[in-house]
């Protein structure tokens, strides 16, 4: 795809909800109208639209096409319950929704469309200038990662799953910082891990490095930790579904392993954490956060392209075998070099995440 870079939701010039359906790419660019709260509803629990701001924006749309059918109370009510069950991990999709039902419940049921929808727009706008800064702090980051390295060397970055801008309204959490790198003139590759069982690195991720020309190589999962043994990544970098208080970070099943090598080998490990994803109510990621388990088919079965250019699906298991497909794992705060926010890089810990977000703290109870 050349031309206009098209964000994976946005209002088109009649002010209809539009987004990229993301279960088509690589191999097919198709734009999916949302005329209703259920187009909404499936479009997060199809995976048409994922990671966790995307979700959260999604379900903020959501609302507000459910406020377009005039809605009262107890409709908004009942959206919010049907948005909030379509994915239990990421914790941007409660944010929003608390964030819709807060603004629209003070006003009338003739005056909630518009107010929906501009405040869903703003939501949007939102996290596009949170994964902007993310993006600009952890360039810092990669600077000084690179000036440490002998000239003319290449600052070769591992990222997992997809937090790019497709994860996103624009820019991505992990991807931000590698988009301004690349912008900047740094000399810059990712080794993109392709996130089996829904291959969101293979099918997505080096899909748009692609279309920005960012240097990359897709790797399978495995191979993080050789690359990292033989001195072939400086620096990884993921994004996040759900950070606990205690700076525990929820992502895509397979971040732990990564972190786990990066430790071993001396490789910093950092996640780019926007604030709508830090969930104060929770402390103990692995005791707390709810693990989504999917679907076994996403485990069992591929798509991809025939060589006549015709998209096909397969079984790579046998007939009958069991499978279990946990759709996410939880890293230790203590193997996480530094969560990149908006505000800045910091510890990933309770004291750092309270200082940095002391009004998300405070709404969550964790501090008067």
């Amino acid at each position: 795809m050349t031309g206009e870079r098209i964000r994976p939701i946005r209002r088109g010039a009649a002010g209809e909800v539009e987004i990229i359906d993301q279960t088509l790419l690589p191999h097919r660019f198709v734009l999916r109208r949302l005329e209703t709260l259920e187009d909404a509803a499936e479009a997060i629990e199809a995976m048409r639209v994922r990671g966790a701001p995307l979700i959260g924006a999604t379900a903020a749309y959501g609302m507000a096409l459910a406020a377009a059918e005039e809605a009262g109370d107890a409709g908004l009510a009942a959206a919010r319950t049907r948005l909030a069950r379509a994915r239990p991990t990421a914790i941007n999709l409660l944010w929003a929704l608390d964030e819709m039902a807060a603004h629209l419940a003070p006003l009338s049921v003739g005056e909630r469309a518009a107010a929906a929808f501009a405040r869903a727009d703003a939501i949007a706008e939102e996290d596009v200038a949170i994964c902007a800064a993310i993006g600009e702090h952890g360039l810092a980051i990669f600077r000084d990662i690179l000036a440490a390295k002998p000239a003319g060397a290449r600052l070769n970055v591992l990222t997992h799953c997809n937090a790019g801008r497709l994860a996103t309204v624009d820019w991505g959490t992990a991807t931000a910082p590698i988009y301004k790198a690349y912008e900047a003139g740094l000399p810059i590759h990712v080794w993109v891990d392709e996130t089996r069982p829904r291959n969101q690195g293979a099918s997505l991720t080096a899909w748009e490095l692609a279309e920005r020309g960012v240097p990359h190589t897709v790797v399978p999962d495995n191979t993080g930790g050789h690359l990292m043994q033989h001195g072939m990544v400086d620096v990884v970098i993921v994004g996040t579904d759900r950070t606990t208080a205690d700076g525990d970070v929820c992502n895509k099943i397979g971040t732990y392993l990564k972190a786990l090598a990066a430790h071993d080998n001396g490789v910093p490990f950092y996640v780019a954490l926007p604030s709508p994803t830090i969930d104060f109510r929770v402390a103990d990621g692995v005791a707390e956060i709810p693990i989504e388990q999917r679907a076994a088919e996403e485990v069992s079965h591929m798509t991809g392209m025939t060589g006549d250019g015709r998209v096909e699906t397969v079984r790579i298991v046998p007939e009958g075998a069991r499978v279990a497909n946990y759709g996410f794992d939880v890293t230790p705060a203590r193997l996480v070099t530094g969560l990149v926010t908006e505000r800045g890089v910091i510890a990933a810990d309770r004291a750092a995440l309270v200082a940095a977000f002391p009004e998300a703290a405070r709404a969550a109870g964790r501090i008067g």
